[in-house]
């Protein structure tokens, strides 16, 4: 049985997993992400192939806009300091002699989902990570849609909800992820004068109107967003996962009574099935055989 090393990076760590054909996966491993950040990358890559010599093929997951066909960085912010223009492939390929593919992280847990997770069994569907930021990732007829001139395809987190909205880390005002993010959930409570983590707030919206109000805000921008994509994409299935949906069973059927009337058609809105592991199980998809 075929086996791949799949490797999620982020601006705290770096996961590598060697996983196989039936998304089995045999070594984990996390690492501090340090700069520069290649050349970790290539120091633990070729550490693993050393030890695992199975190893066929490597498949890369990482934040940023990612030109996929080429394996290289088109833009990544300061999170992750010198990615930006790093042709991944080419260097990692030229150091291993093997088989290595780049995707953003957003797309990659949407593979995920789709082969293995909550989205098996629908042609079209559209993952949402909602975390730090608004990753999305949209599987049409069984592929992800990616690319672009500019590595852009698919960034749901930057499409405008409200313009002149709130200031976004792109530059622009009121992008889809300053709303339904975690950090958009944190400003949301500030703003309600609310003392509360995230994760407090959804229990205390039952008992406390400011709470309440906080909670029902997300709720109805989230239903908003899924509605649009419906229009443009006509998916199956919207798939939600990240940090903010481990709190789901607070809020998600009020996000059901929102979205309902704002839909066009029939829609299957799931949780996700992986926490931190559809990143590096997505990454070795991206070499694995279909």
């Amino acid at each position: 049985m075929m086996k791949v090393l799949g490797v999620d990076i982020g601006g705290t760590k770096i996961r590598f997993g060697i996983v196989d054909e039936k998304g089995k996966v045999y070594v984990d491993e996390r690492v501090e992400t340090t700069f520069p950040l290649y050349e970790l990358l290539e120091h633990h890559v070729m550490r693993l192939i050393e030890s695992y010599p199975e190893i066929e093929a490597i498949g890369i997951g990482t934040a940023g806009f990612v030109d996929a066909k080429n394996g290289k960085i088109i833009y990544m912010s300061e999170t992750l300091p010198g990615w930006t223009g790093t042709e991944v492939k080419k260097q990692l390929e030229k150091a291993t002699n093997l088989r290595v593919e780049v995707e953003n992280d957003a797309n990659c847990a949407a593979l995920a989902e789709a082969k293995f997770g909550s989205g098996r069994g629908y042609e079209r569907m559209v993952c949402l990570t909602l975390g730090t930021g608004l990753g999305g990732g949209i599987i049409i007829d069984d592929e992800i849609l990616s690319g672009g001139p500019n590595g852009g395809t698919g960034e749901i987190g930057h499409m405008i909800l409200y313009p002149n909205g709130q200031k976004c880390s792109c530059g622009r005002n009121g992008c889809y992820e300053q709303y339904v993010s975690g950090t958009a959930i944190q400003r949301r409570i500030k703003e309600a004068g609310l003392e509360l983590s995230p994760f407090e707030l959804f229990p205390k919206a039952s008992e406390d109107p400011q709470a309440a109000k906080v909670v029902k805000e997300f709720t109805f921008d989230l239903a908003v967003i899924i509605s649009t994509l419906q229009a443009a994409l006509d998916m199956d299935a919207v798939i939600i996962g990240g940090g903010v949906s481990e709190s789901a069973s607070y809020w998600m059927d009020d996000l059901m009574n929102q979205v309902k009337p704002l839909l066009l058609n029939d829609l299957d809105i799931e949780l996700a099935s992986f926490g931190n592991e559809a990143g590096i199980l997505g990454a070795a998809l991206l070499v694995l055989p279909e």
